[in-house]
């Protein structure tokens, strides 16, 4: 597993964009009444291979965001990019959401639903068909997510851990 480490990225080298997948309002029934707390799912991403995830939770919509940026920079992972699209095709499940996305040609644009397509913009897919089975929960649909891209490796990577030349990889 020392392939996961190696794509592990600092934030100060990367200028990030934050998108907010979801904000989800938590009620706490306590003897005094009830007690609203909201918990904020966060992408961030420099579209352009590196991209993150975090969890925010607080009293307001606005600090449980900013904890979300907080923590989606402690998480981020360089994903390769080809010509604007995945290099294969690929599957992955975390909890009840399974994924698939296939690679496109070029002019296809991002055809992925709601939580997916915020990290797939974010990464800097351009062009990606992707497809949510199973939960639609957007918490596991972006961690879901994540294990594919994580899992993704190009043509360069997989010659060196075979330890052969790309052409191999191709023809062999």
């Amino acid at each position: 597993m020392s392939d996961k480490n190696q794509k592990k990225v600092r934030v100060t080298e990367v200028e990030l964009k934050d998108r907010l997948v979801a904000i989800n309002r938590v009620t706490k029934v306590t003897k005094g009444g009830r007690t609203f707390t909201f918990a904020a799912i966060v992408v961030v991403g420099d579209e352009n291979g590196v991209v993150g995830y975090g969890l925010g939770k607080a009293g307001e919509v606005t600090t449980a965001i900013q904890k979300g940026i907080e923590d989606a920079k402690k998480n981020l992972i360089k994903v390769p990019i080809k010509n604007g699209t995945i290099p294969h095709e690929q599957s992955s499940k975390f909890g009840g959401a399974r994924v698939l996305m296939i690679p496109a040609s070029h002019g296809t644009g991002v055809k992925a639903g709601g939580a997916m397509r915020a990290v797939l913009e974010s990464v800097g897919i351009k062009d990606v068909l992707a497809k949510s089975k199973g939960s639609s929960n957007p918490h596991n649909l972006v961690k879901a997510t994540f294990v594919a891209l994580t899992e993704l490796r190009d043509a360069a990577t997989v010659a060196d851990h075979r330890g052969v030349s790309i052409m191999n990889v191709f023809n062999g």
